[in-house]
């Protein structure tokens, strides 16, 4: 075993699957396998958070919770990994310091151990409570810096952040390169600068999306990062990450040895490989090979899945490419966010409102607006002055930390969903997404859920509506329930735009 091995975090159960087929694996499909993960040896397994969360109870009809609480079963040694958006925990607005809090506890004690933190807008201000709850509650925060190109962004600018986040209390720093944009030398020197000035563990993440992702983990791993993030083969490459398999056989040998077993590596390959070609192909964006656009448009992996299937579902799939061209234009006047979620909605709400209106900012949504008050954070640069009229007119944008006028929540939300939740992961399921949370409470309430221990990759005999053809559906099928239609508002489309990271 080498003496200072590269440790890899594989993130086949939450942005692998996020990013190439829309956050579509349900838990039925991972049971099968996990033990096999287990028994790999990871630094951590990347598994919650993101998308995840209302995916799940929104498309999969599966409590998120108990996805946690079925893959610890199995997985009892590997740390479990998570995306935390902050003070956004897992959704796409502020949520009140109070429901932050109740998250961490709950999400500790589900069994999430890494608490990956980050804010759209490097905002350190809407990081600095959920890192406080987290490290209140016993996890480990893992403080991200969300990379990013513009002209108030470069290298140093980014260190000067980690140094920050160390001083906020980071147990480890994460490099978050969620749209592919980092460049195998310019990683390099990031790298080298943060481990300079830093005495914390590096994280290095990115995407594959501009096909220099494999490149750019090995300049890391050579400049010093701890950890990379990888995904399993048959999951890996396009918008995902680049393949784990390649990255350890990289190392064989060498001083970064990672000491993992490619000969296991490759069953749980070949399982991935089944599932996706089965059943999570019609999710895909078709984005199979390298796209050097990206380093135009810095569109995340998750977001391109989605934008696509959203664009389909609304018989606009031809308008991409005008989208794709109006994002820029967008985010340069919006003060040049790194788009993550939110500000990759919110900047692809606003390009598709203006590329299918025919008009720039005919239509601006609310969420632009808030981000124009300021309810967002700070943006890295002045938002363009026009565009601040148009939103906002003469009104002042706030200046402060967003979540300080935002009033407690727990109790409000434990009394409006009542007897309809269990369990306080129940009340916090309905606290952060409302309407999902209540139709998934709802539905569980008649009875009409296979429970996910239950539910498997190939069930033999699925419990189908009456009259309807049997299914061979890895997701935990609904027993008994009407389809629900597909919206045709495109304001409606527009919120959903994307479960990005």
């Amino acid at each position: 075993m080498s003496a200072n091995p590269l440790k890899i975090c594989d993130t086949i159960l939450r942005d692998a699957h996020q990013s190439l087929s829309a956050t579509r694996m349900s838990t039925g499909s991972m049971l099968p396998v996990a033990a096999k993960i287990e028994a790999v040896g990871y630094a951590a397994v990347e598994m919650w958070g993101g998308a995840t969360f209302d995916s799940a109870m929104r498309f999969l009809k599966e409590d998120p919770w108990e996805r946690v609480r079925a893959l610890k079963e199995v997985m009892p040694t590997t740390p479990f990994q998570m995306l935390l958006r902050g003070q956004n925990i897992l959704g796409y607005r502020h949520y009140p310091d109070d429901i932050v809090e109740k998250f961490a506890e709950l999400a500790v004690k589900v069994g999430i151990d890494v608490f990956r933190v980050f804010d759209a807008l490097n905002d350190t201000r809407n990081m600095a409570w959920a890192m406080e709850c987290v490290k209140k509650y016993g996890g480990h925060v893992q403080a991200a810096l969300c990379y990013t190109q513009s002209p108030v962004h470069n290298n140093q600018v980014f260190v000067d952040l980690a140094q920050e986040l160390q001083s906020m209390g980071a147990d480890s720093i994460c490099i978050k390169d969620m749209a592919a944009l980092c460049p195998p030398y310019v990683a390099y020197d990031l790298v080298k600068g943060i481990k300079a000035e830093v005495d914390l563990p590096l994280q290095y993440h990115t995407h594959d999306t501009t096909g220099f992702a494999m490149a750019a983990l090995v300049k890391a791993a050579e400049a010093g990062a701890d950890i990379v993030d990888t995904a399993i083969s048959s999951m890996a490459g396009g918008t995902a990450q680049p393949p784990t398999e390649s990255i350890v056989a990289t190392f064989q040998g060498t001083e970064r040895d990672t000491g993992l077993d490619l000969e296991l590596l490759s069953e749980i390959a070949a399982y991935f490989k089944e599932v996706r070609t089965e059943h999570l192909g019609q999710f895909e964006t078709g984005l199979a090979t390298a796209d050097v656009r990206a380093l135009i448009y810095q569109i995340p992996g998750g977001m391109l899945s989605n934008l696509v299937n959203q664009l389909r579902e609304q018989g606009a799939a031809d308008r991409y490419e005008e989208v794709l061209k109006e994002m820029p234009r967008v985010r340069e006047d919006l003060g040049y966010p790194p788009l993550v979620t939110p500000s990759s909605q919110i900047v692809g709400t606003q390009a598709v409102m203006n590329v299918l209106m025919g008009e720039r900012y005919k239509v601006i949504p609310q969420e632009v607006r808030d981000y124009c008050r300021g309810l967002y954070g700070r943006p890295p640069a002045e938002i363009n002055p026009d565009l601040m009229r148009m939103a906002i007119g003469d009104e002042e944008p706030i200046t402060g930390r967003p979540a300080d006028g935002i009033e407690p929540g727990w109790e409000k939300a434990k009394a409006e969903i009542g007897d309809l939740a269990e369990s306080e992961e129940d009340v916090m399921s309905y606290a952060l997404f409302p309407q999902q949370a209540r139709e998934f409470l709802e539905l569980r309430k008649q009875g009409l859920l296979v429970p996910i221990r239950e539910a498997r990759l190939f069930p033999a005999a699925a419990p189908t509506n009456q009259g309807a053809k049997p299914t061979t559906s890895m997701a935990p099928v609904v027993r008994r329930t009407k389809r629900v239609p597909q919206s045709t508002s495109l304001w409606k489309v527009s919120q959903r735009l994307s479960r990005g990271r």
